[in-house]
């Protein structure tokens, strides 16, 4: 006989299991972030020093002017603000949330392998900064980055750093 004020005991399909994890990122989306971070780097720091070179006429040959044209120590300058605001933001967004700018726009976030929170240190030191010393070893890029498709979707600097990229 079934006790009528037992609670139910239905299974409930929509909700997740905490106990599961966080769910990793997809390969795809983490491949749009390193774009997309590049391109927002590209376009704040590179963009108006190319745009200097070509408003003061340097990229055709000749002799190099005696002194900086002003096109050029604009486009510096601007592109000096540019990679401040880049570097504000982005300190910003990685120390709140483990999150690049591009990150954020895709709603994915880096944390520790065991779905805490990772520290802005351990993602700039282990995971960034040692990662682009080791580029120094020939094939070290593409061995890293063909590590994405293990079972985990964890890169080669990911387990150094004991970190996973997840959906934010």
């Amino acid at each position: 006989m079934t006790n009528p004020y037992a609670p139910p005991s239905a299974a409930v399909s929509d909700v997740s299991d905490p106990a599961a994890g966080p769910t990793p990122a997809g390969r795809g989306v983490r491949l749009a972030a390193v774009i997309l971070d590049g391109v927002v780097v590209m376009m704040a720091v590179y963009v108006p020093i190319i745009g200097g070179v070509v408003a003061a006429g340097l990229a055709g040959s000749g002799p190099p002017p005696s002194e900086l044209p002003l096109e050029l120590a604009v486009g510096s300058g601007v592109a000096l603000i540019g990679f401040v605001l880049w570097a504000v933001f982005t300190i910003m967004y990685v120390s709140a949330n483990g999150q690049t700018i591009a990150k954020k726009w895709l709603s994915i976030k880096v944390v520790r392998a065991d779905g805490s929170r990772a520290t802005l240190w351990r993602i700039f030191l282990l995971r960034n900064f040692l990662n682009i010393a080791l580029t120094l070893i020939p094939l070290y890029g593409i061995i890293d980055s063909l590590f994405i498709f293990s079972e985990s979707r964890q890169c080669l600097h990911d387990k150094i750093a004991d970190t996973i990229v997840v959906n934010a």
